[in-house]
């Protein structure tokens, strides 16, 4: 077998890892690194191999989920009116909380209650560009602050995603209220 085939292959494994990762894991935050090695059908060291530990598969999944957000900003502009890409956006953002939710306390961890993360910068960039099309369509007011945004969406991954179906639907309904002109 070729090294070259032999990577493809260890990308599509390490893929599939991070997929059923991110499904325990949405469903239950407690979910041990066994657990997601049954799960996904290998053994505990394969998972292991490519996640030495617990933290370091949450934190891949955090860093893949926020690039995947921030990505999804240009491509959302480019198909949507302001309002409806804004939208669109907040309802992935809302998906990404429920896993949030249950690993946030490692997220914290690991990056020193965000101080250290280097998604943040970019993250908030995305919602200020989100806030500046439709500020700039006249459908949001001016003069909004997109950490102020951030902040307001940080509720979501305090949300029990099992307790209320419905309750980050009804805050997002809020935010966006709060939002407009």
């Amino acid at each position: 077998m070729s090294q070259r085939q032999t990577r493809s292959d260890a990308q599509r494994n390490r893929e599939h890892l991070l997929a059923v990762a991110r499904a325990a894991l949405s469903e239950d935050a407690t979910t041990s690194m066994n657990a997601i090695a049954k799960r996904a059908e290998v053994g505990s060291g394969t998972l292991y191999r490519h996640f030495p530990s617990r933290e370091a598969l949450i934190m891949e999944l955090y860093r893949r989920e926020i690039a995947e957000l921030i990505d999804l900003v240009p491509q959302l502009l480019d198909q949507h009116e302001p309002m409806r890409a804004l939208r669109l956006w907040l309802d992935e953002v809302r998906r990404y909380a429920a896993l949030k939710y249950g690993v946030a306390e490692v997220i914290h961890a690991a990056t020193n209650n965000g101080l250290d993360d280097d998604a943040y910068a970019p993250f908030v960039d995305a919602i200020d560009t989100l806030l500046s099309a439709g500020i700039g369509a006249g459908d949001l007011k001016p003069g909004l602050d997109p950490e102020d945004v951030l902040l307001q969406l940080s509720v979501l991954w305090r949300i029990d995603p099992d307790a209320d179906p419905d309750r980050p639907d009804r805050i997002l309904n809020l935010i966006i209220d709060g939002l407009r002109a």
